[in-house]
């Protein structure tokens, strides 16, 4: 049995960065009460990525992650304005922004004759196939993000949190999939909402077993790599809740 070790150690760090980040967004996220919030950056994010391919830009990396910065923040922007002005149905406002952004990313895809190979690119990624050039400016990004979140997050507001949101989501998007930020973002924080000590390191162990876990498996049973990891860390999430619920 190979497991290939060149393939998923960068996988392992890609997902040790996305944890970084996405786990203490995500327990701001819950207690926000905007679950879908990151579903729908993440979305407008990988609609910036569409448009990119369509203007044939996919040879310049750097113009593309600017192209998707700023779709995102633009859906940050919009997100911040929707939790001002309309709290009291800002979910379903959030879940429409999302249903919109999915479909109109379809429609700017539906001439594409790689549409379908796009799509699943967008939705469950490449972890297995990231490169150096990725993990090198996603850390970067992510250590910058993690500084401006511990050093000023009493004082950001609407805007700077889902700023710094938005930024978080669009590189990650393009390493492990839209499935997967949800998953990141949601199951660890989820999983622990109940914990009153412990609750980051418990969240990081959840996150960290089902990446590990569900890339082993990806290579063991031939799977699609992001789908095993959202269903890996579910499992591994779902004993903590119902312990917990139990005590």
């Amino acid at each position: 049995m190979n497991l290939e070790p060149d393939i998923l150690l960068p996988a392992c760090i890609a997902g040790l960065l996305v944890l970084a980040t996405h786990i203490p967004f995500g327990m701001r996220v819950l207690q926000r009460g905007v679950i879908f919030a990151d579903l729908a950056v993440a979305q407008i994010a990988g609609l910036g990525v569409v448009a990119a391919g369509m203007l044939d830009l996919t040879g310049q990396p750097l113009l593309v992650q600017v192209i998707a910065a700023g779709s995102a923040l633009g859906g940050a922007a919009l997100l911040a304005w929707i939790e001002r002005r309309l709290p009291e149905v800002k979910e379903a406002c959030i879940g429409l922004t999302f249903v919109l952004a999915a479909s109109l990313g379809m429609l700017l895809l539906s001439r594409d004759v790689h549409a379908g190979e796009r799509l699943q690119d967008l939705l469950v990624g490449q972890v297995l196939w990231v490169n150096d050039a990725q993990l090198l400016a996603t850390a970067t990004l992510s250590a910058l993000l993690l500084a401006v979140w511990y050093g000023l997050r009493r004082r950001l507001g609407d805007l700077g949190f889902y700023a710094l949101f938005a930024l978080a989501i669009t590189a990650s998007v393009q390493l492990v999939g839209i499935y997967l930020v949800f998953a990141s973002l949601i199951i660890p924080a989820l999983a622990t909402h109940r914990l009153q000590h412990r609750r980051i390191s418990t969240a990081f162990f959840i996150g960290i077993i089902g990446y590990a876990l569900g890339l082993l498996l990806s290579v063991w049973l031939d799977l699609p790599a992001g789908a095993a990891i959202v269903w890996a860390m579910a499992l591994t999430g779902i004993p903590f809740t119902l312990l917990k619920r139990a005590a």
